[in-house]
């Protein structure tokens, strides 16, 4: 059975890096709701936020995939159970299995440094300073899930223990 993998958490968690790593390692696509968002800014007349585009599409990419037999990687800031919930539709229509997993970076000092440190790799796009990420709305999680902390273990481990998740979950 295929698996829905969604990886989400505050932004500078690592998010992107562990995400993309994960794909790599279980052969799966990645669907990086920042890049879509920014898509859409670049070849449309909306402008940030977009509101709920992003996500739809990524929806819509990640169902179509499941329904190829692919499990898939999506990555996003994931922040209510309204986003949380949407994805357990998207794993049932398309016939997989979800895996919640949230990136949390526990060290305060450590993850204002790479807020304010790290660049962009999707062009045009202006990641959020430490003063929003702070402020930014994230309700906490209601269900079990798979809880990371990226300021306890390296990255690459990381994306191993999801990969391990996902094999356990049936997609990887």
């Amino acid at each position: 059975m295929t698996t829905l993998t969604v990886i989400g958490g505050l932004p500078g968690t690592g998010k992107s890096t562990v995400s993309l790593l994960v794909a790599e390692l279980v052969g799966a696509p990645f669907v990086r709701v920042d890049r879509i968002e920014q898509a859409i800014v670049a070849w449309s007349a909306l402008s940030h936020p977009v509101g709920p585009a992003g996500y739809a599409v990524a929806h819509a990419v990640a169902m179509e995939q499941l329904q190829l037999g692919l499990s898939v990687v999506v990555e996003c800031v994931n922040p209510s159970a309204l986003t949380r919930d949407a994805w357990m539709g998207t794993a049932s229509a398309g016939g997989g299995n979800l895996l919640e997993v949230e990136l949390i970076c526990s060290d305060e000092r450590e993850h204002q440094r790479r807020v304010t440190m790290r660049g962009t790799d999707v062009d045009g796009l202006v990641k959020p300073t430490w003063q929003e990420v702070a402020r930014r709305e994230y309700e906490p999680w209601r269900r079990e899930h798979l809880v990371i902390d990226t300021a306890t273990e390296t990255l690459r481990l990381s994306a191993a223990r999801i990969a391990a998740a996902m094999d356990s979950a049936g997609g990887g």
